[in-house]
């Protein structure tokens, strides 16, 4: 698995599909549920679905480790949403709290974890 997360706008995307040979079509846009198509290469605003899981009272790492070794040979991109004013809405600090938990997870189950900023990608595990 390869996490890619980065701040909004910041070439993420992008970045994904050109150093990994992909089109739009190997991605999956996230929404805000509680399911994910595996058929994609790509899942791509994963934030959306953490979002999603905060709505249904699920912790989302206990979710995506029920999808086990189906996400080894994915790329997950995730928009990092820690940084700046601590939300004043619970719902949103629940959001933000259970994306950084999900972040973790996810970077240790990882093969590779790479920062994107301003469009530039810089592996910090791999």
């Amino acid at each position: 698995m390869v996490l890619i997360f980065g701040g909004a706008y910041q070439g993420k995307l992008e970045y994904t599909l050109d150093n990994f040979g992909l089109s739009e079509g190997d991605v999956y846009r996230c929404g805000e549920n509680t399911e994910l198509d595996l058929s994609f290469k790509v899942l791509y605003g994963l934030e959306n679905f953490v979002m999603g899981c905060v709505k249904a009272g699920i912790e989302a790492g206990e979710l995506l480790s029920e999808y086990g070794d189906s996400l080894t040979d994915k790329i997950i991109i995730v928009t990092d949403i820690s940084q700046g004013i601590v939300p004043m809405d619970p719902k949103e600090r629940s959001w933000r709290e259970m994306t950084g938990r999900t972040m973790v997870y996810l970077g240790r189950r990882a093969d590779r974890v790479i920062r994107v900023f301003c469009g530039l990608g810089r592996e910090i595990k791999g």
